[in-house]
């Protein structure tokens, strides 16, 4: 729910705070006075396009602030503004509340906050869409587009829709990357032919020579080990000679082992103590001197003695670069490129089995594509009944008595070059992402009229009330939403206002609501009376926002009764209108609950 929000320095709003509650909310005040200032700082909010052209003159910046909390909203909602949360990494205020923060330069650039942290307008557009619905005159426009009209439908129908939309559109995935890979094999059959060789080349190249991974690297160090071998034999030979003596010796005490031996003997047979503590330490030398030749002993009995062991490693030295020269840096490289290759090459079969084999699944996948749009089409249909049904209703109560709306469900034929062309029933259909469906509302303003095309059939005030009984019906699946209408009743006078009134308030039981009006019987139905009035200090126009006292709302309402503010009779009726919708929403009460 938005609690509060402050626009500073945009249009003729210098600075204005609003605090917003539960129920109906309905702003007025005179033209000019800025209340379309509201609604364009909430579409901000929204993440829409920044324009510089709304900064106020003289501002260097537009800010716009709005707080909202997230008890009174559906869990559905609640998880998509959960994940946008946490994956911005905003924080919430000490109360739970979350701050969103859009800010617009006079020279057009834009920035947007989140709980306190910098983030792209998109995704605080993400974070108010489950939280905050705008309609204005361009929202009554999109209501005649076909794709907006089925995805009211769609909204509506719920579950009975989502699922099977879900089913869907996972087959239509899987059907479209079997149809595109055959598409493709045949297409270019003559080319995979060629690169399925190719491979095929190189794999048997690779195969040949049959590298190991690490290969290239265990053989540098060997090759550079057995290019200094004779300096290595002299040195390894030399160090066990002092050890242990040269193997042609005449005689003992050469080699560090025999004089090690001598010195702990000549200890052992000393009369002093003191010498004869030192004789073990000779015993641990002469146990490392021991093990040392041992491991020299060892070192010179692995060192190759084929001349021929340096040419050999050389050679293979040669064929592996072979290899790293064509297909990668080095033979783990090479290893990858080859797995990659014969995985490549299974999907480049080209031969006419695997093509009528990968035609079979097509086939299959395509079934799966019919069955589950037809489901879609008849729970569609069915839907578009009720839904016609309920809106009609709606109408009547909105002065439209005679009207009926029809909900025509139908089938989108395929192009000439469609991507998505499936046969069903005989004919060629487009398989779209929502299906094979496009829907059309059509409007019959008056019993006898031809039902026509919202765009061909509706007036203004007509439109808009076709809008608000399309969203009264939608509104008893969700709980919490808060609902931005801006003069949803333009073009609307009289009996009808009065009943846009009252539907305003049977939606604010389940919603926040809030309304730009100019119609004093829509503002009596206000829980909450917001008035955006103008003062012209001689330096410019200047608009504030405060909220209405019971007295302030009988003047207020007064003036929208075509200026009576100042007269006795003006104030009765705008008294007569406040004690009449207090009546009704009275009276309607017992049966909300």
């Amino acid at each position: 729910m938005l609690t509060e929000i402050r626009i500073d320095g945009l249009g003729v709003i210098s600075t204005a705070t609003a605090q917003f509650h539960e129920g109906l909310t309905c702003l007025t005040g005179e033209t000019g006075a800025g209340k379309t200032m509201v609604v364009t700082s909430l579409h901000l909010l929204g993440g829409a396009r920044a324009d510089a052209g709304r900064v106020r003159r003289g501002a260097a910046r537009a800010v716009v602030e709005g707080r909202f909390t997230l008890d009174e909203v559906h869990d559905n909602a609640r998880d998509e503004v959960e994940k946008v949360l946490e994956s911005s990494g905003a924080q919430r205020d000490d109360d739970g509340s979350v701050i969103a923060v859009r800010t617009v330069s006079s020279d057009g650039r834009s920035r947007a906050h989140l709980g306190g942290r910098s983030v792209p307008a998109a995704v605080l557009g993400d974070f108010t869409a489950p939280l905050l619905t705008v309609h204005g005159q361009n929202d009554q426009l999109r209501l005649q587009r076909p794709d907006q009209q089925l995805r009211a439908l769609d909204q509506f129908a719920g579950d009975a829709i989502a699922g099977l939309l879900r089913k869907y559109q996972l087959a239509r995935r899987t059907w479209l990357q079997a149809r595109n890979e055959l598409l493709e094999r045949t297409a270019r059959s003559r080319e995979l032919a060629l690169e399925a060789d190719r491979l095929k080349h190189s794999l048997t190249e690779i195969d040949a020579i049959t590298p190991q991974p690490g290969e290239d690297d265990r053989i540098v160090a060997e090759v550079r080990r057995l290019s200094d071998l004779d300096s290595l034999r002299e040195a390894a030979t030399a160090a066990h000679d002092a050890l242990a003596g040269p193997a042609d010796a005449p005689g003992e005490g050469s080699g560090a082992l025999d004089l090690l031996g001598t010195a702990r003997a000549r200890l052992d047979a000393a009369d002093d103590a003191a010498l004869r503590e030192l004789a073990p330490r000779l015993g641990d030398a002469i146990s490392v001197v021991v093990d040392l030749t041992t491991e020299l002993s060892g070192y010179l009995s692995d060192l190759p003695s084929d001349p021929s062991a340096l040419d050999s490693l050389l050679n293979r030295q040669a064929e592996l670069k072979t290899l790293t020269r064509k297909y990668a840096p080095d033979i783990d490289g090479v290893l990858a490129w080859a797995e990659d290759a014969r995985s490549r090459l299974d999907s480049l079969d080209v031969s006419e089995e695997a093509l009528a084999a990968l035609a079979k699944e097509v086939e299959a996948t395509a079934e799966q594509v019919r069955e589950t749009a037809k489901k879609l089409t008849a729970a569609r249909t069915k839907a578009a009944k009720k839904l016609a049904a309920a809106v009609s209703t709606e109408l009547g109560g909105l002065a439209m008595g005679r009207a009926k709306l029809e909900v025509d469900v139908r089938p989108v034929p395929a192009s000439a070059q469609d991507s998505a062309p499936i046969t069903m029933g005989g004919k060629e259909l487009h398989a779209g992402s929502a299906g094979v469906d496009e829907v059309e509302f059509r409007l019959a303003a008056h019993s006898g009229a031809q039902s026509l095309p919202l765009s061909k059939s509706a007036s203004g005030g007509e439109l808009s009330r076709v809008m608000l009984a399309l969203e009264v019906v939608l509104s008893s699946s969700e709980h919490g939403t808060t609902m931005v209408f801006d003069e949803v009743d333009a073009g609307v006078g009289g009996r009808a206002a009065v009943e846009i009134g009252r539907r305003l308030a049977r939606l604010a039981r389940t919603h926040q609501v809030i309304v730009v009006t100019h119609l004093p019987q829509v503002a009596a139905f206000a829980d909450t009376h917001l008035v955006v009035d103008k003062v012209d200090d001689g330096k410019g126009v200047n608009s504030g926002v405060h909220a209405l006292s019971n007295d302030e709302r009988v003047k207020e309402l007064a003036r929208m009764l075509a200026g009576l503010d100042d007269t006795e009779t003006g104030r009765a009726h705008a008294e007569e209108l406040l004690e009449t919708a207090r009546s009704e929403k009275d009276a309607a009460t017992p049966a909300a609950s």
